[in-house]
């Protein structure tokens, strides 16, 4: 993991001006908090790329496919190896029959299905498996409708949940070690150095009775894998204990980091100040969890975790995507405190000046956790997340019921074409990108491929990048994001900030760096304006003075914008005696939301329940600068 420098060059958030994307055993806890048998070795010892131009990669690192108990409960019956097919280009046929194809092959993926009951509900389904006769695989074999599906769902979730009170009769070791073997053969078999990349990995999956997600995918860096997953069932439902196993694994060559996902439904677990026995926080938790989790998925189908309207008061863009429900309760409402990224960061600064370190010093990713083998990434070309449970619009509420015009109400009303995880590396292979979740220099997009770069220098005479050697020379003389800064006394630095729209998708409307620190006991955040498609930023009030007209409420026209913003920018209220963190967020102009589109098809009024126009963007990891 990269260590605090001196930097000798400005913060720099740049796109490369090319015309297409991407051109450019089980462990234990203590009753006193601190894990035991942690091993302590550090990761690979990653510098930033310092010689060679790095390019943006798009990938998704949470999709699962029939392998995970869910999906195939919901219709869902296409392959790992399908998976990877559709992410290089392919078409892929729905559960519904619905055809899904990318308007462009990613460049990276990652099939994680569930490890608890990996492979189960395929045996289940055959009545001559070994669990071919218990009670709920008759029950599963049996469903039909939406609601049946919904109700064995909700039968075998407590089980995989491990909420429940006696031995758990349905779990078949060998049935899972054998769908782990294909989830390696299948990533093995796609992997494709230079030109589409795999990972191994699977989704852990842990959290409370109510539905308090604490989810994680584990990605491995390379071919060496365990021979089974680590599950909830190992951990006793305690992310810690998956961190302690990772370690081990770590001590026998076996590298691995682990991507939380979904802190927004999490009601406040995922970013507590606690270990789970109520312990407080110490440096060894963060040295720990920072060594497992360097990322962090910041948006994905079930919505956005960058911040809520209640802890950012100040930011107008605040309220984006939230579905603010736990994740395993459609009527349970998640406690915002604990369960948003930025308010992660600044509960970081806190932490680290009590002495204790800083555990939430990720980097950014999106991903879209589809439970369709494939991510659906446009609003226009939305086939949600639940094969046949919400695949028609009046399933997911954006058109009424023919038969009773009532519009039904469910979480899924809340959920987007969403995301995608973005790298800078130097080329597409497994070690390129895997160094770059590393050194975090990734980035988090909403769905449209837009890019962003982000550096740091304290130079005073330099100017907005534009071409490949300005890139190079950045990578010289700056820190990229991701970086932890030592802040230099006595000087200032400066950030240079660009966002290169997606060409497929809206034009840029408004670049942004978020500002959080940590200033006499208290948390505080700022978002400035740094450059705006309608022209200068006031100073006053850090906003564009005037933006571009939007579209009419009754229109899918799009509004002219940016196809680059890119801009040198200082903070006025720099104080090299307190911590802080800036990262990028760059806002398309508004488009249509997958449920205007639905209602648009259907000749129908949109749903006047669910907001018309979404506001696209793409986020940055941090820069962070420390005493």
């Amino acid at each position: 993991m990269m260590s605090k420098n001196y930097l000798t060059l400005g913060v720099l958030l740049v796109l490369m001006g090319c015309a297409e994307p991407g051109s450019e055993s089980d462990s234990s806890m203590t009753t006193t908090g601190a894990p035991d048998n942690l091993a302590q070795q550090p990761v690979s010892d990653l510098e930033p790329s310092s010689s060679g131009i790095t390019k943006a990669l798009y990938g998704d690192l949470h999709v699962h496919s029939k392998l995970s108990f869910d999906a195939w409960i919901f219709g869902t019956r296409a392959t790992p190896d399908q998976a990877y097919e559709f992410a290089k280009g392919a078409m892929l046929e729905h559960a519904s029959g619905l055809p899904m194809q990318l308007q462009r092959p990613l460049d990276f993926l990652a099939v994680t299905d569930h490890g608890t009951y990996l492979g189960m509900l395929e045996q289940m389904s055959d009545a001559e498996s070994s669990v071919g006769n218990h009670p709920l695989s008759r029950s599963m074999r049996t469903a039909k409708t939406p609601e049946e599906r919904d109700q064995v769902f909700n039968e075998i979730l407590p089980r995989e949940r491990g909420y429940i009170d006696f031995e758990d009769d349905l779990v078949d070791e060998g049935i899972i070690r054998s769908a782990w073997q294909e989830v390696i053969a299948s990533a093995e078999r796609h992997n494709d150095p230079g030109t589409f990349t795999t990972f191994i990995g699977y989704e852990f999956t842990a959290g409370g009775r109510a539905g308090e997600n604490l989810h994680r995918n584990v990605i491995f860096k390379d071919s060496q894998v365990p021979d089974k997953p680590f599950t909830r069932v190992n951990a006793d439902n305690n992310p810690e204990n998956l961190w302690s196993w990772m370690d081990k694994l770590r001590s026998q060559g076996i590298e691995s980091l682990a991507i939380p996902h979904n802190s927004n439904g999490s009601n406040g677990w995922m970013f507590e100040q606690t270990y789970r026995n109520s312990a407080p926080i110490d440096s060894v938790y963060s040295e720990v969890r920072m060594r497992n989790e360097p990322l962090v998925e910041i948006t994905q189908v079930k919505g956005t975790s960058d911040t809520h309207p209640v802890l950012s008061t100040e930011d107008e863009w605040a309220d984006f995507e939230i579905m603010d429900s736990t994740i395993g309760g459609n009527t349970i409402k998640s406690k915002p405190q604990g369960s948003y990224v930025r308010e992660a960061y600044l509960t970081g600064l806190e932490l680290s000046e009590k002495g204790v370190g800083n555990p939430y010093q990720f980097g950014l990713i999106g991903s879209s956790d589809t439970h369709n083998a494939a991510g659906s990434f446009v609003e226009e070309d939305f086939w949600s997340k639940t094969g046949l449970l919400d695949i028609t619009p009046v399933q997911r509420g954006s058109v009424p019921d023919p038969d009773t015009g009532e519009f039904s109400v469910s979480k899924r009303q809340f959920w987007g074409a969403s995301g995608l995880a973005g790298v800078w590396a130097k080329e597409n292979t497994r070690a390129s990108i895997y160094e770059a979740f590393r050194r975090k220099e990734t980035f988090a997009t909403s769905g449209p491929r837009m890019q962003v770069r982000f550096f740091a220098t304290y130079e005073k005479q330099i100017k907005a990048i534009e071409g490949a050697e300005d890139v190079a020379n950045a990578y010289d003389i700056g820190f990229s994001m991701g970086s932890d800064v030592a802040i230099a006394p006595g000087a200032e630095p400066q950030f240079l900030v660009s966002a290169m729209r997606d060409p497929l998708s809206a034009p840029l409307e408004r670049l942004q760096v978020i500002k959080g620190w940590f200033e006499n006991g208290k948390k505080q955040e700022q978002v400035f304006d740094v450059a705006c498609a309608s022209g200068e930023v006031n100073p006053a009030t850090h906003r564009c003075d005037a933006l571009p007209e939007a579209p009419a409420e009754d229109s899918c026209d799009v509004a002219d914008g940016s196809s680059r913003l890119s801009t040198v920018w200082q903070d006025p209220d720099f104080n090299e005696n307190t911590q802080a963190f800036y990262y990028v967020r760059a806002l398309e102009v508004s488009t249509c939301r997958w449920s205007t589109w639905d209602a648009i098809r259907a000749g129908t009024k949109p749903n006047p329940m669910l907001p018309q126009k979404i506001q696209e963007r793409v986020w940055s990891s941090p820069i962070w600068f420390s005493t």
